[in-house]
């Protein structure tokens, strides 16, 4: 065999270019399709969920629970039949407990929609916030959405929080009224939150009109002028793809001081600002030059704390002397009150002429025992008269009975 022949042909492996590999394009898949540009479809409508989506039904029990605040117990306990039969047409179980103030809703096995527990949770949420129970169940609605805005933490005074709180209600209620026609939502504002009912443009809207608010960005009334411009400018087909900035008005937010008010200046103080000429103040001198022009400066530490020592003494002797002046005063006796001149003087010649009087009563006992007597003495013949008789012997018989 030849040496050409012992040579075997071996295969030549070419490594492959990378240059000439083919390169993915990005967004292949991002292909025109005929419903794109279909004029019929509405892509924001929310389908309705058909239970034949879901025959089979959910494999685990999802529950949520949340707890209510007891003036809520009566309200919920009244209205809680209207609450399960609504819950009963999703499959959907409730549970309201009146021990523990809790709220509960769990799937069930005839449950076929995966998200009406979120709904469900949200209804007791309401429900929990002093929504009234015909318009929480309108949650369960798929065009309906919820948001429920914290509100008590924004401000830090009370006395503020309560104001600008009001002011996002208005006078009798009349701006809560216009935000919820403007925005198309239902609006409650309880306590430290604000619960809002509608679609997700106007939860949207409304809580950044609550927050602004409640921050003292800008008040609600604006916000009011501007959404009702935004609502007619919607109505005109060719500002569609135009800017409005140049129709919405723009505020600019005023912080007005309000004014101090002025303090009630006496009438000393008065005079003083009314002189022309205002003595000229002596400037206060310090301990040092006071200790210089007296002398102390120059003494020595004993001796100042000497006089110092000697100084509180006096003061607390002073003290000692006062206090039992001040407790001496409490044993001396009040002073009776004084009667009017005249009855005092009649008293005082009463009591000098204690006899007098002792005499004229038994001059009066007298005379009374004298009455007395002459009342015995009475004869009845005396008061009965005679026809027959001269006036002489009346006189006679008179003289007699004396």
């Amino acid at each position: 065999m030849s040496s050409s022949m012992m040579e075997v042909e071996q295969p030549v492996h070419e490594e492959p270019n990378p240059v000439e590999k083919k390169e993915r394009k990005k967004g292949k898949h991002n292909k025109p399709k005929p419903w794109d540009d279909d004029p019929n479809i509405d892509r924001w409508t929310i389908e309705k969920f058909d239970p034949a989506w879901n025959p089979t039904g959910m494999l685990e029990v999802s529950s949520f629970s949340t707890l209510f605040p007891q003036y809520r117990e009566k309200y919920l306990q009244d209205s809680w039949p209207r609450v399960e039969s609504a819950l009963k047409e999703y499959g959907v179980a409730c549970k309201l407990n009146l021990v523990e103030g809790s709220m509960t809703v769990s799937t069930t096995r005839k449950t076929r929609d995966p998200y009406i527990i979120v709904k469900a949770k949200d209804l007791i949420k309401l429900l929990a916030r002093s929504v009234p129970a015909p318009q929480a169940i309108k949650i369960l609605e798929d065009e309906m959405q919820c948001d429920i805005i914290k509100i008590g933490g924004l401000v830090r005074n009370k006395e503020r929080f309560v104001k600008r709180r009001q002011r996002l209600v208005g006078p009798n209620s009349s701006t809560l009224k216009a935000l919820e026609i403007l925005t198309d939502c239902y609006i409650l504002v309880q306590g430290s939150t604000v619960a809002a009912m509608g679609s997700f443009k106007g939860l949207k809207q409304v809580r950044r009109i609550v927050e602004e608010c409640l921050k003292n960005k800008l008040h609600p009334v604006y916000n009011i002028k501007i959404l009702m411009i935004r609502n007619e400018l919607a109505k005109d087909p060719a500002l569609a793809n135009e800017s409005w900035d140049k129709h919405l008005p723009k505020y600019k937010p005023k912080n007005v001081q309000q004014k101090k008010p002025k303090e009630k200046k006496s009438k000393s103080e008065e005079k003083k600002s009314d002189s022309l000429f205002p003595l000229p103040q002596k400037p206060s001198k310090a301990r040092e030059d006071l200790e210089l022009e007296s002398g102390e400066y120059h003494r020595s530490e004993q001796k100042k704390k000497d006089a110092r020592w000697k100084k509180k003494l006096e003061k607390q002797a002073e003290k000692s002397r006062e206090n039992e002046i001040n407790r001496a005063a409490s044993y001396i006796p009040p002073e009776e009150p004084m009667q009017n001149g005249n009855n005092s003087n009649r008293s005082e010649e009463g009591k000098e002429d204690v006899t007098e009087l002792a005499e004229s009563l038994k001059s009066k006992t007298k005379a009374l025992k004298k009455e007395k007597k002459r009342r015995e003495r009475v004869d009845a013949n005396e008061f009965i008269a005679v026809d027959t008789g001269d006036k002489s012997s009346k006189k006679k018989s008179k003289v007699t009975r004396d």
